[in-house]
């Protein structure tokens, strides 16, 4: 069978090529073209459009660089058209996936979205597309398939979450000692975040000059986007080791996304840090129905992890956030509030579940 994947991100990118991995296992004909990172193209894809060029966030963002976006759309299009694929697997990436679930139905390709438009958040409208466009929706939140069931009757996938099963695997390896406590710093994977985010992180760490600080340096980005903010203070900067990072850090400051859920899966305390383009925050605010921007918090629907966002991810603050975390009832109430959370999260193998959907979809194509 054919199948095409359209990523757009980092995080698309590690859990499609997971899935890659287990459909080629279930359909040893595949052949797998798309647009996505090195994780994929180490799993066999043909990538015809890397991930590092497509990572743009934010209304403001977007309006920036809407032209390249728009020849994007048209050249997709055409290699989807040439490549003929059985199945068109969309990863995340919303505002772009969804038109082209759009464009395929008229095209008369089969749809499998992977990891659900946040529709129960803002956009609800989005849903009808899914609903009229997309033959197979996966999702990797627990509430999502009682939301789809209930606001719109229809039926998706619930997979569990693919970042539960892969923090799982990689806490079995052994834990790296260190003579200091470890704090991590995950500022993010866009340049944006990181020229906001990670100023502030690292001033706010100069209070604890005893701890080692290691810096999680995105895959997609390049030293240089981190190297104007290093100059004060010894920082360990380093690339596709984040979960290395994580096993054996003490507390970390992370920028909000699928990281906040990868700390807690590895039960390290958290600090969520965000600060968004203004309008754009302003913009967010109006349409965003969700009282919470970390994954931990919505899974759990309560504020189990502190959030620091816009004016109030100060210095101060984040220096009492982290004092308040190093140690007694408060890190010890997070630490069980993520026992919690992995236990929701946890439905088998769910690169496998995933595949097979994919490839049950593709053979009712034939």
């Amino acid at each position: 069978m054919r199948y095409f994947f359209l990523v757009g991100e980092a995080s698309g990118d590690l859990h499609a090529s997971s899935v890659v991995s287990q459909l080629k296992l279930q359909d040893s004909n595949a052949v797998l073209q798309g647009w996505g990172g090195d994780k994929m193209q180490q799993q066999g894809v043909q990538i015809l459009k890397h991930i590092r060029e497509l990572a743009f966030m934010g209304f403001v963002e977007v309006l920036a660089n809407l032209g390249t976006i728009l020849r994007n759309f048209s050249v997709v299009k055409k290699q989807i058209l040439a490549f003929q694929p059985d199945v068109l697997v969309l990863v995340d990436y919303p505002g772009f996936n969804l038109r082209m679930a759009k464009w395929a139905k008229r095209h008369g390709i089969k749809v499998a979205y992977y990891i659900s438009p946040t529709v129960w958040a803002w956009k609800e409208n989005r849903a009808k597309i899914i609903r009229d466009c997309v033959d197979e929706m996966i999702c990797i939140l627990p509430f999502e398939k009682t939301f789809y069931k209930e606001r719109w009757q229809l039926d998706v996938h619930y997979v569990g979450h693919p970042t539960a099963e892969i923090v799982r695997n990689e806490r079995q390896k052994p834990l790296a000692q260190h003579p200091k406590k470890t704090i991590a710093l995950l500022p993010g994977s866009r340049k944006q975040e990181i020229k906001k985010m990670l100023p502030v992180m690292l001033e706010a760490i100069q209070a604890f000059p005893d701890w080692e600080v290691v810096i999680a340096q995105a895959p997609n980005l390049e030293k240089d986007v981190y190297t104007p903010f290093l100059q004060q203070r010894s920082f360990a900067l380093k690339q596709h080791a984040t979960y290395d990072i994580l096993r054996s850090s003490h507390l970390a400051l992370v920028t909000s996304g699928t990281a906040t859920l990868e700390t807690a899966l590895f039960k390290v305390p958290q600090v969520v840090c965000y600060i968004a383009n203004p309008i754009s925050y302003m913009i967010a605010r109006l349409l965003v129905k969700v009282k919470y921007i970390s994954l931990v918090n919505l899974i759990l629907n309560r504020e189990a992890v502190t959030e620091l966002i816009q004016h109030k991810l100060t210095v101060t603050a984040l220096r009492e956030e982290i004092r308040t975390l190093d140690s007694g009832l408060r890190r010890e109430t997070m630490l069980s509030d993520y026992e919690s959370l992995e236990n929701m999260l946890h439905e088998g193998v769910v690169a496998a579940n995933v595949a097979s959907i994919i490839y049950t979809l593709a053979l009712k194509n034939k």
